[in-house]
């Protein structure tokens, strides 16, 4: 039996969500896996790359063959190199987390000393056309002066 380490596809369309599995080179790409032996979501930002290093160890070990696809994410978890014996550095660097929008929003409120803006950056065809009015009763139309 041919194994093979490649990636399982899950997700909706455009939101794509990988599962690395273990599985027989001859069943379809989605099928049934021997194991899951970790995730990948390309879509986060930053990305999502879980691997069960001893796990990917033994299958390496016991002769399964990666795709071009997962050896790029081994390399990057620093797994490829184990088996290896490479000296390359491991490609993934931690990446600070995101800070949560509520948490910004609340502190760009805090320096706008709690005043919320009440302008809007685009106004509405009624705002447009009101105003409009307003600046044509405010100053009436000249009218030549008439001779007697």
């Amino acid at each position: 039996m041919a194994v093979k380490i490649r990636l399982k596809r899950l997700g909706k369309i455009r939101t794509p969500h990988y599962r690395i599995v273990v599985m027989d080179s001859r069943i379809k790409r989605d099928g049934r896996a021997i194991e899951e032996i970790g995730i990948y979501h390309p879509k986060n930002d930053p990305s999502v790359i879980e691997v069960k290093s001893e796990r990917v160890q033994y299958w390496l070990s016991v002769g399964a063959q990666p795709t071009e696809a997962v050896v790029a994410i081994l390399r990057r978890t620093g797994d490829w190199q184990k088996f290896t014996g490479e000296d390359s550095p491991s490609g993934v660097t931690p990446q600070k987390s995101r800070k949560d929008k509520v948490e910004l929003f609340n502190i760009a409120l805090a320096e706008a000393d709690a005043e919320p803006a009440t302008t809007a950056i685009s106004k509405s065809r009624k705002q447009q056309s009101a105003e409009a009015e307003a600046e044509a009763v405010a100053e009436p139309a000249e009218q030549p002066a008439e001779e007697a």
